[in-house]
């Protein structure tokens, strides 16, 4: 059988113009835009099906992944970038409350998973991959633990979290706007009016707004060289964090890129105090979106569907019992808690989007809602905040944790 061996760069070309593929195929295909597939993942499921159907019949391929993990590092020190204390004033009260509720939902996604997955007769790990690694964590996490999982034992993670994650995408689109929708019906909800365009603000004009606020630095080479020092810093601080776990006698294994989150929010708020870089959230969030797509199509380049079929069903139902959990948790639990208003309903519906897919899944569910019933700011600012930066943190560090204990 002929193998085809491609090097990092052409690997890197390969993984730009799967990008660009999914892009077109969003527009071929309005569904994979209605439940905001990304379009990485949708290129990158190209390039996988089109490996599996010549693999081992007309040709296979070897390819050189050294930049996968560098895209990797990148894009979660971006959201590390993200979490400035600044951000966090912006949501007031209602913030730590729905960041709470969010983290509460990540741990119950994964007590369910891995109850489900004992009951079941899998591997508990994989509960574990069904649950927040997949649901609240989105592909990115999922392709960022998969390698991780597959060296504990459990088989397949990587596809396994990929077809987790797709579904829970479809889902997530589609629950958002039918759980916020139906409690604004229902009790008749409408937004309050304040004659100001305020649906129009945004997360940076807010903290723009602020006393003592400085103009930010636009420059990619001044925000790149930011991402690129809190890379190499938290090299320093996953070898401390795993060195004094081991002092201790405690057997731990963090994920590679949880110092860099770590190191790059610790840069962020020094600079939001001090203003030696004046970072720009929104370069920030450019360089991290092109490392996440670039990162997401190579990672699906490897991805072995072939694998997936033994272990379909039994996630399948771990995954509509997360569905379950999520309907639950935004209809009986967020809506009461964040206020009961037509803010709480929008926050609803993009709770939903995020705990099951991405962000953007909850951005386009609140957007549904809003351009329906009318603009809702503050729920708009609290669920991007959280869905996009926070619960990265918490859902990275109940992972590793339950992992470690699991394993």
């Amino acid at each position: 059988m002929t193998t085809i061996k491609l090097d990092s760069i052409q690997v890197l070309a390969l993984s730009g113009l799967g990008v660009a593929i999914g892009y077109y195929l969003k527009r071929l295909i309005p569904f994979l835009d209605k439940v905001n597939v990304p379009a990485s993942v949708a290129g990158g499921l190209v390039y996988s099906m089109v490996i599996l159907a010549l693999r081992d019949r007309v040709v296979n391929f070897e390819m050189d992944l050294v930049l996968q993990r560098v895209l990797m590092i990148a894009f979660f020190t971006t959201v590390g970038m993200g979490a400035s204390l600044k951000l966090l004033k912006v949501g007031g009260r209602l913030m730590l409350v729905f960041f709470g509720l969010a983290t509460l939902g990540v741990l119950l996604e994964n007590v369910l998973g891995v109850t489900l997955a004992k009951l079941l007769g899998l591997n508990p790990l994989i509960g574990l991959v069904a649950g927040s690694v997949t649901m609240a964590g989105g592909p990115a996490t999922a392709l960022a633990f998969g390698a991780t999982f597959e060296e504990w034992g459990v088989q397949s993670a990587t596809v396994l979290g990929v077809a987790a994650a797709m579904a829970g995408i479809v889902a997530g689109g589609l629950l958002g706007g039918y759980v916020g929708g139906g409690i604004i019906e229902r009790r008749k909800l409408a937004p309050k009016a304040t004659g100001n365009g305020a649906g129009a603000v945004t997360v940076e004009d807010n903290v723009a707004a602020g006393p003592g606020s400085r103009p930010v630095n636009e420059s990619i080479m001044v925000n790149a060289i930011a991402i690129a020092v809190a890379m190499g810093l938290g090299t320093l601080v996953s070898m401390g964090l795993n060195s004094g776990a081991a002092a201790a006698g405690i057997k731990l294994i963090l994920p590679e890129y949880i110092g860099a989150m770590i190191a790059a929010a610790f840069i962020r708020n020094l600079d939001d105090a001090f203003g030696f870089l004046r970072v720009s959230q929104e370069r920030i969030d450019e360089l991290g979106n092109v490392s996440l797509n670039v990162f997401i199509v190579m990672a699906l380049l490897t991805l072995r569907l072939w694998e997936l079929f033994n272990l379909a069903l039994p996630v399948l139902v771990i995954i509509v019992a997360q569905l379950a959990l999520v309907f639950v948790l935004a209809r009986f639990l967020v809506f009461p808690l964040m206020g009961k208003n037509y803010d709480a309903a929008v926050a609803g519906g993009g709770f939903c989007g995020f705990m099951l897919g991405t962000t953007a899944n909850a951005l386009s569910s609140m957007e549904v809602l809003t351009s329906k019933y009318g603009s809702a700011p503050r729920a708009v600012i609290v669920v991007s905040l959280t869905g996009a930066f926070l619960i990265d943190f918490t859902n990275a560090a109940i992972i590793t944790a339950m992992a470690n204990w699991l394993r």
